[in-house]
């Protein structure tokens, strides 16, 4: 680390009411050549991020003691739609949970295509495989929609697994249903129709509006086929169907869901 360090108060909202204020200081990263900066913070953002963290499902039910330790560590932070948060081959030192927004987990092919292997959405957590071993990441993560994240650095978060045996067990099951998700998808790919699995993945991304208004996907049609290995002819032809029945709507740049339940009984019937 090298450059410059400048000095002042700053105020800014980091989603969901989260106020930080205190002292911002900027440097220059001698490895990437970007200008970064962290924020001295008050007791409010403090008392914030116990908040945060209660409001993510990983980290609800954990005891008072770990979200006190966790809390002045974690860093709330948004990102744009389209920007690529990290790369794979990278090395892994962040964990990050998705609190709006989600995230494309990818590997692309020297033809220009992707592997599409999850869409993580509000609720979630990834980059969990390179955080916990210190490697490069498996995969490209890259915002699909405005995101607000939550970051932990690997070495302020594995003494806390060796503390706390909870966390690791959290943990432990999240990779135990990354396992599983994948078999899965080579089980859906195998045995399952085109629609069932089309109905599955709008589903995994499907979020419920509090308003019980429709609720849409930001999501493109490639990505969708992509990511239940079709073409995007094929999986266009199958929404038009779904359109016409009005169980969701097509527009640029997503999908709305009108007809949740009857996506869920076709993908029901994957089970039948």
């Amino acid at each position: 680390m090298k450059g410059f360090t400048v000095c002042f108060n700053v105020s800014a909202n980091w989603g969901a009411g989260v106020g930080i204020f205190g002292l911002c200081y900027f440097y220059l990263d001698s490895d990437s050549g970007v200008v970064m900066a962290t924020v001295a913070t008050t007791q409010t953002q403090s008392a914030d991020k116990h908040g945060v963290l209660r409001s993510h499902p990983f980290f609800r039910d954990l005891g008072s003691t770990v979200i006190d330790r966790l809390a002045p560590r974690v860093i709330a932070t948004k990102v744009k739609k389209g920007a690529v948060i990290f790369r794979k081959g990278d090395i892994g030192s962040k964990l990050y949970a998705v609190r709006a927004g989600a995230v494309r987990i990818s590997t692309p092919s020297d033809e220009g295509k992707d592997a599409i292997f999850n869409l993580v959405v509000p609720g979630e957590l990834f980059g969990e495989i390179a955080f916990l071993d210190g490697g490069q990441r498996t995969a490209d993560a890259v915002a699909i929609e405005n995101c607000e994240l939550l970051v932990i650095e690997r070495r302020d978060f594995i003494p806390l697994l060796r503390d706390n045996p909870e966390v690791a067990e959290r943990l432990i099951k999240i990779l135990c249903a990354r396992i599983r998700k994948t078999s899965e998808q080579v089980e859906d790919i195998v045995f399952l129709g085109l629609p069932n699995r089309l109905a599955k993945v709008l589903l995994h991304l499907y979020q419920p509006s509090s308003d019980a208004s429709p609720g849409k996907i930001h999501v493109t049609q490639r990505e969708i086929s992509q990511m239940i290995g079709v073409s995007r002819e094929s999986a266009n032809k199958q929404l038009q169907e779904w359109q016409r029945k009005k169980w969701l709507k097509l527009e640029r740049g997503g999908v709305v869901i009108f007809a949740p339940n009857a996506l869920r009984d076709l993908a029901s019937k994957s089970f039948a």
